[in-house]
């Protein structure tokens, strides 16, 4: 099985859209994937228009809270990509797997802005999952 993490400050938008869009490509794909999703600073809830932005798309995740990302849950991950925080806060210093950094600058800037950070957030999931087929 393959574990990726994604995290990102507050675990209310970006990591919880991909985390949404993995979890959506690995059943697609039929693929023994974990996701684990958490932040370095978690908000108290997912943000209302990461919420309805992931809802255009069939996409709920509603019912989640946003999580600190911990040691524990990168410990035997092959893969985390990180937007907007640094693994450093929490990656152990014996793992030796792969970090992604995806830039993506965090938006609170409205409803418009979070689509467009959706769907860069899905073409790049599709392009990991792509990686992980290879």
């Amino acid at each position: 099985m393959t574990k990726i993490v994604f995290a990102c400050v507050g675990n209310a938008g970006r990591s919880q859209m991909a985390t949404a869009y993995a979890e959506r490509e690995r059943d697609r794909r039929g693929l023994d994937v974990e996701l684990v999703t958490g932040g370095t600073e978690p908000k108290e809830s997912i943000s209302e228009d990461a919420l309805e932005a992931l809802e255009e798309d069939g996409l709920d995740v509603g019912g989640r809270t946003p999580r600190q990302i911990t040691a524990e849950d990168v410990a035997n991950a092959e893969t985390v990509v990180t937007m907007g925080c640094s693994a450093s806060e929490f990656v152990p210093e014996d793992w030796d797997g792969e970090v992604r950094i995806w830039s993506l600058e965090s938006h609170g800037d409205g409803i418009e802005d979070t689509r467009e950070q959706r769907d860069e957030i899905e073409r790049r999931v599709t392009a990991l999952f792509d990686d992980l087929e290879q």
